[in-house]
């Protein structure tokens, strides 16, 4: 009896430190505008870009698995590139209407279904920043998958 006990409290207490390490921190874009920009000077480009500055929140959450809800942008669904929004479409960042800080650039682990635009859902990922690639949006949320 004994025995059985134990290998019962054993197998929990690993299942639950198994639950505590994958599990996602839910974020908000509140969070996200810890951030300032710098006009740099872009000599590849020849034009002057705004560098970001994360504050300490946006920092301490690199390379962490968090969770964050808004509108979705389908950008390039032909190679599974979208874009989360705090805001829907025609209010977006794209549109001048946000800041850069109020979209993340999703890079799915693997093709699991087409979003529409402004499908609202919530998606976690390994969070990273970028500062250096004009070309990318100054948050990604890598191997991201929809958290249901």
């Amino acid at each position: 009896m004994k025995n059985t006990l134990w290998l019962v409290l054993t197998f929990f207490t690993l299942n639950i430190s198994a639950f505590g390490q994958t599990k996602s921190t839910k974020i908000t874009w509140e969070t996200l505008r810890d951030v300032t920009f710098k006009k740099k000077w872009n000599a590849s480009e020849g034009m002057f870009v705004l560098e970001p500055q994360f504050g300490a929140k946006v920092n301490a959450l690199k390379g962490k698995e968090v969770s964050l809800t808004g509108y979705m942008i389908p950008v390039d669904v032909d190679a599974n590139y979208y874009v989360l929004s705090a805001n829907p479409f025609s209010s977006c960042f794209f549109c001048g209407q946000a800041g850069p800080e109020s979209v993340v650039s999703v890079k799915f682990k693997k093709i699991s279904k087409r979003f529409n635009t402004d499908d609202r859902v919530t998606i976690k990922g390994f969070f990273n920043l970028n500062t250096n690639d004009i070309n990318e949006l100054n948050y990604i949320l890598e191997k991201a998958e929809e958290d249901i």
